[in-house]
């Protein structure tokens, strides 16, 4: 088989991966979903979902992969993200490599797809997808009235970054009636000034625990909506897993979304 990945590369197949290292977690997460998780001899630091995966060769991130661990798994595929820096020295020492990053909703259907082919699961991976569609739609439904339209700054990262509304978690947001504080138009994930989340003034705050710490004291921030009313949800490290990765998990993050804006406007 032959697809073109998101380098914009043609990846030619003989046959079915057997060996495969994964390099990023939503990629981990789909090919278990896709009842193909005996397939992986290695996964990145990150993949911890499901539990099959933690007991992997570990090989590293985006940032420090390990060459020499990767090459003794033999693999016959390498799933990476588009950003890893590892790529072009994987191919030199003739690995074959397939780079799939999904951003959005629209990405994740794609690669799901893609996925599905290279593993010959695509009965499959169209089975995921309604499931996932479909059980997002349920957890927008059941949310309240009052819950909608509030608008949401979700921080995805420190820095801050923002999941902006071209983001598969601010298209989520969108699916469940919230209004995203920050334009699809500024990307995905842009890098944003402190200022910009005190003007846009937002009634609810999404953020990881570890970036929850000293928000309040950032400045100018005491003056926001949601600080001052107090609607901020901090999630765990196992909830901000479920949240940042475009995977079969998808619809578990929208409801932990759902429940914050539920909580938050009793």
């Amino acid at each position: 088989m032959s697809l073109v990945d998101d380098r914009g590369v043609a990846v030619t197949l003989t046959q079915s991966p057997r060996r495969i290292v994964s390099m990023l977690p939503s990629l981990t997460e789909t090919v278990c979903a896709l009842d193909a998780c005996e397939r992986l001899v290695g996964v990145d630091t990150w993949s911890n979902w499901p539990a099959a995966a933690q007991s992997l060769p570990s090989v590293g991130g985006l940032e420090d992969a390990n060459v020499e661990r990767i090459v003794a798994l033999k693999p016959d595929l390498v799933l990476l993200a588009k950003s890893a820096r590892v790529t072009d020295r994987l191919e030199a020492l003739g690995l074959k490599v397939l780079t799939l990053e999904p951003r959005s909703m629209k990405d994740m259907e794609r690669v799901l797809g893609q996925l599905g082919r290279v593993l010959d699961r695509e009965a499959e991976a169209v089975a995921l997808w309604q499931q996932l569609d479909t059980s997002m739609d349920r957890v927008a439904a059941a949310l309240p009235a009052g819950a909608r339209g509030k608008r949401v700054y979700f921080e995805a990262g420190s820095g801050p970054y923002a999941a902006s509304a071209s983001s598969f978690i601010g298209e989520t947001l969108a699916r469940l009636g919230a209004i995203n504080v920050v334009t699809g138009a500024l990307g995905p994930f842009p890098k944003l000034s402190p200022e910009f989340v005190v003007r846009a003034d937002p009634q609810v705050i999404m953020v990881g625990d570890r970036n929850a710490v000293a928000l309040a004291a950032r400045p100018g921030w005491e003056r926001i909506d949601a600080v001052k009313s107090g609607r901020i949800c901090v999630f765990t490290p196992a909830q901000g897993d479920v949240l940042a990765r475009p995977g079969p998990r998808m619809a578990e993050g929208a409801g932990i979304m759902a429940d914050c804006l539920k909580d938050k406007f009793k």
